[in-house]
């Protein structure tokens, strides 16, 4: 699974989550005491900074064809990574797209994919 994004850590499990403030929305799939229906499939509740553990930001990293990458999301065995080595250059003989300026992103497909895993901020 690729993440990318704020997760808090409550009753001893980890949960999709969006700063509010000093608040934290927590999010799930599944009705839950305490949690409000959003729409079909998507459950919320609010707590405070009392209530959970741990308040972090996890995004995944990889590397492809030798150069550093964050996975923004992925599709069919293919991956959408950033660019993250700093250096236009490279990213240029690298062939990725200047998706803004400094931000080079590519479609890379799975199999070429190396060292993939989740850092915690």
């Amino acid at each position: 699974m690729i993440r990318d994004g704020y997760v808090v850590t409550w009753q001893g499990r980890e949960f999709d989550a969006v700063p509010d403030g000093d608040d934290v929305r927590i999010y799930t799939t599944q009705p839950a005491d305490g949690f409000e229906e959003v729409k079909p499939g998507r459950y919320v509740r609010v707590l405070t900074p009392e209530e959970y553990d741990e308040l972090v930001y996890v995004r995944t990293t990889c590397t492809w064809r030798g150069a550093p990458f964050l996975v923004l999301g992925e599709a069919d065995n293919w991956f959408r990574v950033e660019y993250t080595g700093g250096r236009a250059p490279v990213a240029r003989q690298l062939g990725l797209e200047e998706f803004d300026f400094g931000v080079y992103q590519a479609w890379a497909p799975a199999h070429e994919i190396r060292d993939l895993h989740e850092q915690r901020i």
